[in-house]
């Protein structure tokens, strides 16, 4: 269970770190003075958001847990937080009003749901809020690699991106875009969840272990999973690029993530191929 002490601390990084990146002269402020730090002093944050000094700083080292909407904002609007990472600063200044319980009520997947994996044209699977995959049809397989030859503890996205090295091959191109993605939903989940032991030992397992995982994880970055690209080098065909989209199924965590070949890209022949040869080694 995460202590009062480890919420502040999550609290106080991630608002320290949003006023590192702006500047006075980015909100319109003059600046007085050598800064010993980079980034927006307390007093000058304070000053944008319409509270007092005092104030700002018992939010920031989580001593005001009864802070109240029009505040958040306020800070929100100052340190140009967009929509989930207002969100996060809500789940971490507010613990109780966050997502209950915690963890997902269940890892289970709907049978609906597993249908409409399974019907899916291109490669598709869910995630839980681990970046577990739960779910997957055979194209997801063929193209990402069987998760079902994985042991449960590695059948997460967030450790074959930072542990495995034939995952870091596969996404050759789109590495560095796929490793912090995965960090970034890991934090969102770190708001939502705080008090699951589950992602405490996944965070602290690659903290240990990957220090690219370590520097990604300092940055602080909030990221929902998103539509987006990513091309593949798979062992197969080669490059394959792949356009995504995301289905959120927030009552238990879960996105469903479904990809199709991207246009004009020569994907369409070469997934066709993965697809045949995943049925073929099946």
């Amino acid at each position: 269970m995460t202590s009062v002490g480890e919420r502040r601390t999550e609290l106080s990084q991630f608002l320290r770190s949003r006023r590192a990146r702006l500047t006075p002269a980015d909100v319109g402020l003059t600046a007085y003075g050598p800064r010993r730090v980079p980034g927006l002093r307390r007093e000058e944050l304070a000053q944008l958001a319409g509270v007092s000094v005092e104030y700002y700083v018992r939010l920031e080292q989580g001593r005001n847990p009864h802070v109240s909407d029009g505040v958040l904002e306020a800070v929100g609007r100052a340190l140009r937080l967009d929509v989930a990472e207002l969100g996060h600063l809500r789940n971490l200044a507010r613990p109780d009003r966050a997502r209950p319980g915690a963890a997902p009520a269940s890892d289970a997947v709907r049978p609906s749901l597993r249908r409409l994996v399974d019907a899916q044209p291109g490669p598709a699977y869910v995630c839980g809020h681990l970046t577990q995959v739960l779910a997957w049809n055979p194209l997801a397989a063929a193209a990402f690699g069987d998760f079902g030859e994985l042991p449960s503890e590695q059948r997460t996205f967030a450790h074959l991106v930072f542990l495995d090295p034939d995952y870091r091959a596969l996404f050759a191109e789109s590495w560095q875009a796929k490793a912090e993605a995965t960090v970034a939903f890991l934090r969102v989940s770190v708001g939502r969840y705080q008090d699951d032991p589950a992602l405490a030992s996944l965070i602290g397992t690659l903290a240990m272990r990957s220090e690219q995982f370590g520097a990604l994880w300092a940055r602080q970055d909030v990221r929902d999973k998103g539509p987006g690209r990513y091309t593949l080098s798979h062992p197969l065909v080669g490059p394959l690029a792949l356009d995504f989209e995301v289905l959120h199924i927030p009552e238990h965590g879960q996105v469903l993530v479904s990809y199709l070949p991207a246009p004009d890209s020569g994907a369409d022949e070469a997934l066709g191929l993965v697809a045949s040869w995943g049925l073929t080694a099946r």
